[in-house]
């Protein structure tokens, strides 16, 4: 449908609104109770559910690929480690996280 078309409906193109995983509101609760600084920006909460929303699918398509890579179905937490160790920029950031259960796999 072209684009006239769509507003002449109201309705949403094939793919869609990008949906958050983290609720803002949830986030925003979440730094208030944590006390982390004594006052908050407004967009503050936003940018942090962004922030872990792109961090989460950035670690599941990487485990992804590791677990076609591996021939398996399923997404462990083994999968994980190695896949945030083997992304350079990954490591730093998440390189000395435990993941419960699984031993260190360093490369």
């Amino acid at each position: 449908m072209p684009r006239q078309a769509l507003a002449l409906t109201n309705e949403r193109p094939p793919q869609g609104r990008a949906e958050p995983i983290f609720s803002v509101s949830q986030v925003e609760r979440a730094l208030c109770d944590g006390r982390y600084a004594q006052r908050l920006s407004c967009s503050a909460s936003v940018f942090l559910a962004a922030t872990l929303q792109f961090l989460s699918a950035t670690v599941l398509e990487l485990a992804d690929r590791e677990a076609r890579y591996r021939s398996r179905r399923r997404i462990t937490r083994e999968l994980l480690d190695v896949a945030t160790l083997k992304d350079a920029l990954l490591c730093t950031l998440l390189g000395t996280t435990t993941i419960s259960r699984v031993a260190p796999a360093r490369p």
